[in-house]
């Protein structure tokens, strides 16, 4: 008599209790759509007459012995002390376990000391969330994209677990939609980058820039590759006045490639620095990217920029919910 195999056992989705930051509510809502198994919680954000914090998470009885995440967005520091209020309050309320995630890491490019009196706030902000209490399931998890320096990972301390995700299989997806997808060639804009995003693109021809001096100027070089006849796409982490990608795209197009896009993780485009890249801005097409892709790790970068040209959002969301089960 055969006995009939049994079936594959099939994982379980935990439950998740997905509460959020007011910048972050769009996003929330897209994480939430994309997966059966996570509910939307809310929090009172409110402020006293003196401008502190009056805050109040609802549920907070009926989310006991469940699992709990917070999507957080440290855009400014004005932001940060009522998250992170919120963030020490919601693993005492006696649920299961509890993940943070940030999708920017926003001091992570300051994580070096030059000279004495240097304050490597990156450093600062890893020892704050490392004070996170335990949950009833144990250290909370962190859900980071594309950290600037992976180094950072050490900045942590043992009571919280650094999950460091990254948003470039979500550019692989797009280019893979391109019609010339066979004509892709990804470009660093300096060794920094090639480092940190390399071995994630290793099926594609590559060129690195650098920066060098001459005189009293630092001008972008192509250090090794070759542009020519090919749509190359510059790859970053982040962009903040764009000032190093503008240099790379016009040298990109001063050797002979056919088009230049770009791609960052996180778009923090300070003071509207992103008008410079905006198509109906730019001075004729040698002077314009193809397409500027962006996630939306930074949802008031996005709510300003998403409608112009070159701009295109890809979204984390399906990512983080992802993560969120692991």
């Amino acid at each position: 008599m055969e006995v009939a195999a049994p079936a594959p056992k099939h994982k379980v989705k935990k439950q998740i209790n997905l509460f959020y930051c007011a910048e972050c509510e769009e996003l929330a809502l897209k994480v939430a759509a994309s997966s059966d198994a996570i509910q939307l919680q809310s929090i009172n954000w409110r402020n006293f007459p003196d401008g502190f914090p009056n805050l109040f998470i609802n549920n907070a009885h009926d989310i006991r012995g469940q699992h709990v995440a917070f999507l957080a967005s440290f855009s400014s520091p004005a932001v940060i002390f009522e998250q992170i209020s919120v963030i020490f309050a919601l693993p005492k309320l006696f649920i299961a376990s509890f993940t943070l995630v940030l999708p920017f890491f926003p001091t992570g490019s300051f994580e070096r000391v030059e000279e004495e009196g240097d304050v490597a706030t990156a450093f600062t902000l890893a020892r704050v969330l490392s004070m996170i209490p335990k949950s009833r399931g144990g250290p909370t998890s962190v859900v980071i994209y594309d950290i600037h320096a992976l180094q950072e990972r050490f900045y942590f301390g043992d009571d919280v677990l650094p999950c460091f995700e990254t948003g470039i299989p979500l550019l692989l997806q797009r280019l893979r939609q391109l019609p010339d997808a066979e004509n892709i060639t990804i470009a660093f804009p300096d060794d920094g980058a090639w480092k940190r995003f390399h071995k994630l693109l290793v099926n594609f021809p590559m060129v690195v820039c650098a920066k060098v001096r001459e005189g009293d100027k630092r001008i972008v070089r192509i250090k090794e590759g070759n542009p020519e006849g090919r749509h190359v796409v510059i790859v970053d982490d982040l962009v903040q006045s764009g000032g190093t990608l503008r240099e790379c795209q016009k040298v990109l197009a001063a050797h002979g490639a056919a088009k230049v896009s770009a791609y960052v993780t996180h778009a923090v485009f300070p003071n509207q620095s992103y008008e410079r890249f905006m198509t109906a801005n730019s001075a004729g097409p040698g002077d314009q990217f193809a397409y500027f892709w962006i996630t939306d790790s930074c949802p008031q970068t996005v709510k300003a920029i998403s409608r112009h040209s070159p701009f295109e959002v890809l979204s984390l969301a399906g990512s983080i919910a992802d993560a969120l089960q692991i």
